[in-house]
């Protein structure tokens, strides 16, 4: 019963979350900015969408390869296609149920390529691991590309922290933060040490073990370059939709390269914090943008959606024409040598 109930739980959890994003991006706008708003999405221009998409349909191949490639080393040669369709249907999956589609993804490739489904598992915490290293390094990136804005930022939220009634610097609070951060890594040392039977500690135990497995699992790559090359260009892609979706709204167009560099640090946070980012996505793009002097309402809003609603369709679209076409061209391609006897 609790096993039945649980997902269940999940799933309401995450709609609730991704609610909560959608009412904290749309809280402020009372009926005038609302038609602000509309005006602004109504005025986009859409025919963008169409680079925007190209370019991410580039990303998730890429992505395609980049897992195949990690599958080699198990013995395992899945055809391409059928890679882009697993990774496709489980983004898909996602949308509605987090996590589901990277067992999803996997179960395909077990029914089509014949390949156990828990020898998948690896594979895909190599790939996780890899996109959190990218991820950082985007944000470290951006904070040398943006200093400016990372550092009026910083003086706006986070320098106050340190600071005391008069606006010089506390070094008190400073002592205590770093007091604080020692005691938290010593009682997590505990916590490995002596509480280590414990479910969740072992849960977060197995999860730390995955990354790092996952991160030297490369070392047994035969083309180590392709892989980071593949790497590389997935977020490379992810870098040039985002600044291809700036000139959907005339207000932000005049953004740059290095600006959209902000826009997906932020915006890839987004899509981790709710399901399909949604709600949360735009939530943070309309911040970001707004340090850049563009008001946030209504066109930080409208960027922030347009861009998420291009994300969300490539899914979508992709998604369902890769179930639509995988057991298609599964079923020809097994209908071949058969043709071939007769």
């Amino acid at each position: 019963m609790k096993k039945k109930l649980l997902p269940v739980l999940q799933y309401f959890f995450f709609a609730a979350l991704a609610a909560f994003f959608v009412w904290l991006s749309l809280r402020g706008l009372d009926k005038a900015k609302w038609q602000q708003l509309k005006d602004a999405i109504d005025r986009a221009h859409y025919w963008l969408l169409i680079p925007v998409l190209l370019l991410l349909l580039l990303s998730h191949w890429l992505r395609a390869l980049r897992w195949k490639q990690l599958m080699e080393p198990l013995g395992y040669h899945p055809s391409k296609l059928n890679s882009f369709f697993a990774v496709m249907i489980g983004y898909f999956v996602n949308l509605g149920a987090p996590r589901l589609g990277e067992v999803i993804k996997c179960t395909i490739l077990a029914r089509y390529e014949k390949i156990p489904a828990n020898k998948l598992v690896g594979t895909i915490v190599a790939e996780r691991a890899f996109d959190v290293i990218c991820l950082a390094l985007v944000f470290a990136l951006t904070f040398v590309f943006q200093f400016d804005v990372i550092d009026s930022l910083a003086k706006s939220y986070i320098y106050p922290l340190f600071e005391n009634k008069s606006g010089k610097v506390s070094y008190e609070k400073i002592v205590f933060l770093f007091v604080g951060l020692i005691v938290f890594l010593l009682l997590l040392k505990f916590l490995f040490s002596r509480l280590g039977h414990i479910n969740i500690v072992q849960k977060i135990k197995t999860i730390l073990t995955g990354v790092w497995h996952g991160l030297i699992s490369v070392r047994l790559l035969k083309n180590k370059p392709l892989f980071f090359a593949y790497t590389i260009g997935i977020w490379l892609l992810y870098l040039v939709a985002t600044w291809c979706g700036f000139f959907a709204i005339s207000e932000t167009s005049g953004l740059g390269l290095a600006d959209a560099l902000t826009v997906l640090a932020m915006g890839s946070v987004g899509m981790i914090l709710s399901p399909g980012g949604i709600g949360a996505y735009a939530l943070l793009v309309q911040e970001t943008v707004a340090l850049y002097h563009i008001p946030k309402e209504p066109y930080g809003q409208a960027l922030g959606w347009l861009l998420w609603f291009g994300q969300f369709l490539s899914f979508v679209f992709f998604g369902v024409v890769s179930f639509i076409l995988l057991p298609r061209i599964n079923k020809t391609k097994n209908e071949k040598p058969a043709d071939n006897i007769a």
